[in-house]
């Protein structure tokens, strides 16, 4: 399975990279939202999607929109995994196509968990 990883900080690209290669992704960075729109048009898309919000360019909650603007990437999953914690934020990002919402910081095992929600586990047995 495929995922890119959207963020604007290299320490977060870094640790949550190093989380989804251990459960057996192959992982795509980007540094903001309209990186990451260049790199779905390159590759074609993929499974799976963790962004952001606060990014320059173009923030996660724009990305989001954009994304799901595009028939093409009806398939793949979006998760938000930022420090905006207000409810009406969160609320807005799920109404605009995210389908999940993890806060920062956040743990591996919560991380993980969530991507289990969504059945985006590639590899279980790279969990025990």
């Amino acid at each position: 399975m495929r995922a890119l990883l959207v963020d604007d900080s290299r320490a977060m690209r870094m640790l949550i990279g190093r989380i989804l290669r251990q459960i057996g992704f192959e992982v795509m960075e980007a540094q903001n939202g309209r990186d990451a729109l260049d790199k779905l048009r390159e590759v074609g898309g993929s499974d799976v999607a963790l962004v952001d919000w606060n990014m320059p360019e173009m923030n996660g909650y724009e990305f989001v929109c954009a994304v799901r603007a595009d028939s093409q990437y009806d398939e793949m999953t979006l998760m938000m995994v930022t420090t905006e914690t207000e409810t009406g934020q969160v609320r807005k990002a799920l109404e605009a196509g995210a389908n999940e919402y993890v806060m920062k910081p956040f743990t591996k095992d919560a991380l993980i968990e969530k991507l289990d929600s969504m059945g985006m586990i590639p590899d279980v047995a790279a969990l025990s």
